[in-house]
């Protein structure tokens, strides 16, 4: 074995595969033999796997295929040689993440296949000892011409009736209500009213499913399925046949309703994932959708930085300000440009949030409705709605930039392009061409809305690599990305550290104008929608219930859990996300000044699906480490043992709790803070309230 520093590597070459008149089957290990994959074809030419856990069957067998315009890729195959096995051995160092390192472990078999057609696949399997990956090849030397895709035809097929943690299948949205049930009860029809971003939701199968997806089996073992690296290809849902149990692929269609996707000769698919655990916590501690991505493309990420925000944008939910310069979201209302007094971002309004963030070591600040076009821009579905050089006159882009840099801010952009994608594709080198005039380095990019003007779906091939084009025409002016209303994430930001991170799931603005999120979907997005990728939930409100300003909306937490949630959903920019005057004065603001956003390590220490999770990380390049602790809407209490701490040293511990007498919706508000020392090893006990949670932050003593 060749060993280095940090990066060992091992190839092995052999296989010879040997045919029966029955079915031929060949199977391929994890590193330490806990996974196992068995690759099968039958008598038929129909390629099949199966996996085994400990010695368990977890998918039965499963099928493997496409559908083709020119013809069906499911059955009719041979092998077209030995099989290729290779051992890798790795440890990296992400750009930013949950830890400082990474190891990438697996073993590895390439299939190679020739349909009796003449045309060839590749099936690749990667096999970690926490689950796999899989992807297919369409070899360069088996197409004359560019493949049209319609289906794919790769199965799960589970072998139990799990508990399942799902939101629905739609195209155009990741933005609903978790449910739990078993996997024969998941049907979406109660699902037609919930309230999304983008209006009306596409239940285009009222049996499918998004990914990632988590199971819960009988024996308390845990799977989830999901994909990775996510590039020219539509994004995956799962169709549930309540009979039988088993998963099938769907790929979001093109416009033309008949391809799914159209690819190259030599193209590669994103990898099919399934990530195995003997507890929820093992999904969290998984790094393997991350190692199933390719390394950062680029060599200087120098200019690439976490960072915690404020921002001009929670008062326009609240309706305290508006978007628009003329003060109304009526499309059609506003013919000219007569200002009310009520547009949020003035030169004078983002002032104050800059000297706020410079006052409470806070990076950046978020300017939303700064540009022109808001006044019709939601609704309207028209190619061109806003422009992204052009500020509103009460908005001074180079005196605002020009003070936030005096006072050490950042300024966060916004380009929200309101579903008129090629209109900002046509603007977007532009853009960021103007973001670097003005010293602006990071972007928050949105999707509201159908995609014009040829109907594509914001999961479709297009859409998919509209993402990656930002996130690349971004990276040329050295501007970092937080995208919202994407595709779900897929650990793209490995290979593109500048895509921070994404929304992509319902986050916590549906509170102020919706029936809400409800205790227990924060203890569900970690084991479900974060396994892909970093997630930008925007925590941190104190006024849970702002009555000043809405009446029946409110926050379903109280507020030492939106504290926690800086720890137990990881973001690399977290947004610090009330009004400033609701942190003014008040203690429990403290935590969110101390706590890292960027970490060097993370310990999940205790975690239940949609129930709770506490999870301790430590700041990057620091002593310091953060706990939070979350449950759902039933009170807990906990006994969490501090052994990760460094022996030797004495640590001062300050705990923000829930307050006595806490509870979401009786009394959000009371927060209890107190503070100890401790040391390795000992036991720190936690009481969360009825959605309620704990933060603490532990720093060595002098």
């Amino acid at each position: 074995m060749m060993k280095q520093a940090i990066i060992g590597m091992f190839f092995v070459f052999f296989g010879v595969w040997i045919p029966t008149l029955a079915q031929s089957s060949v199977w391929v290990t994890s590193p330490n033999k806990r996974v196992q994959v068995t690759f099968m074809i039958s008598a038929d030419g129909t390629p099949s796997y199966r996996v085994h856990y400990r010695n368990q069957v977890v998918l039965g067998k499963s099928g493997l295929g496409f559908a083709l315009r020119d013809g069906v890729l499911k059955n009719g195959f041979s092998m077209a040689g030995a099989v290729l096995r290779n051992s890798f051995d790795e440890t990296w160092k992400p750009v930013w993440g949950e830890v400082k390192e990474i190891r990438n472990h697996y073993n590895e078999a390439v299939f190679p296949l020739k349909h009796h057609s003449g045309v060839l696949l590749k099936v690749i399997f990667r096999v970690f000892d926490n689950g796999l990956g899989f992807r297919y090849e369409f070899p360069k030397e088996g197409y004359r011409h560019d493949i049209a895709i319609t289906d794919e035809l790769t199965t799960f097929q589970l072998t139990g009736d799990h508990k399942a943690f799902w939101i629905p299948g739609d195209w155009d949205s990741n933005e609903h209500l978790y449910a739990t049930t078993r996997v024969s009860e998941i049907e979406n029809t109660w699902y037609r009213e919930t309230e999304t971003s983008i209006g009306t939701m596409n239940l285009h199968d009222r049996q499918s499913v998004q990914t990632p997806v988590t199971f819960k089996m009988a024996n308390g073992w845990h799977m989830a399925l999901h994909e990775a690296a996510l590039i020219d290809f539509p994004a995956m849902q799962l169709h549930v046949d309540h009979r039988t149990l088993k998963l099938s692929t769907m790929l979001a269609p093109s416009p033309d309703l008949v391809n799914k996707a159209v690819v190259k000769p030599g193209f590669k698919t994103p990898w099919r994932v399934v990530l195995l655990g003997d507890q929820a916590a093992d999904l969290l501690s998984s790094k393997l959708i991350l190692n199933l991505n390719e390394p950062s493309k680029y060599e200087d990420t120098s200019w690439i930085r976490p960072m915690k925000f404020v921002g001009v944008w929670w008062e326009m939910h609240l309706g305290k300000s508006t978007w628009d310069y003329a003060g109304t979201q009526d499309a059609g209302s506003a013919q000219g440009l007569n200002p009310t007094g009520k547009h949020g971002a003035t030169t004078e309004n983002t002032k104050r949030y800059i000297d706020f963030a410079a006052a409470n070591n806070i990076q950046g600040v978020l300017v939303e409705g700064w540009n022109m076009g808001w006044e019709q821009w939601y609704g309207q579905w028209k190619d061109e709605v806003f422009d992204f050089t052009k500020p509103y006159p009460d908005y001074d882009i180079k005196a605002v930039t020009d003070y936030a840099r005096s006072k050490g801010v950042e300024i966060v952009g916004h380009h929200e392009t309101s579903g008129a994608v090629t209109s900002y594709e046509r603007q977007m080198d532009g853009a960021f061409a103007y973001m670097k005039q003005h010293g602006i380095h990071a972007v928050k990019t949105g999707y509201v809305g159908k995609i014009i003007p040829r109907g594509e779906h914001h999961d479709g091939q297009w859409m998919v690599n509209h993402y990656i084009r930002a996130v690349e025409a971004a990276a040329k002016h050295k501007v970092m990305i937080d995208a919202h209303e994407p595709v779900r994430p897929t650990g793209l930001h490995r290979t593109y550290p500048n895509w921070m991170a994404s929304e992509a799931a319902r986050g916590n603005e549906f509170n102020a104008w919706s029936r809400g999120n409800p205790p227990e979907h924060e203890t569900i997005l970690p084991f479900t929608r974060l396994l892909g990728g970093p997630m930008d939930y925007t925590p941190g409100i104190f006024d849970v219930t702002f009555d000043q300003y809405k009446q029946e909306e409110r926050v379903h937490t109280t507020v030492a859990k939106q504290l926690a949630l800086y720890v137990t959903l990881y973001s690399p920019v977290q947004m610090v996300a009330d009004l400033p005057e609701n942190y003014e004065g008040n203690p429990a603001f403290q935590f969110i000044r101390d706590v890292a956003v960027d970490w060097d390590d993370t310990r999940i220490l205790n975690a239940e699906v949609g129930d709770y999770l506490t999870i301790a990380r430590k700041g990057k390049n620091s002593p310091n480490w953060f706990i939070g602790s979350i449950t759902d809407e039933n009170a807990r209490t906990f006994a969490i043992n501090l052994d990760f701490l460094e022996a030797g040293k004495t640590f001062t511990a300050i705990i923000y709790e829930d307050g006595e007498g806490a509870h979401w919706e009786k009394k959000p508000k009371v927060v209890n803070i107190r503070k100890m020392t401790v040391k390795k090893g000992e036991m720190l006990a936690l009481k969360l309230a009825a959605g309620g949670g704990a933060a603490i932050s532990l720093m060595p003593l002098n």
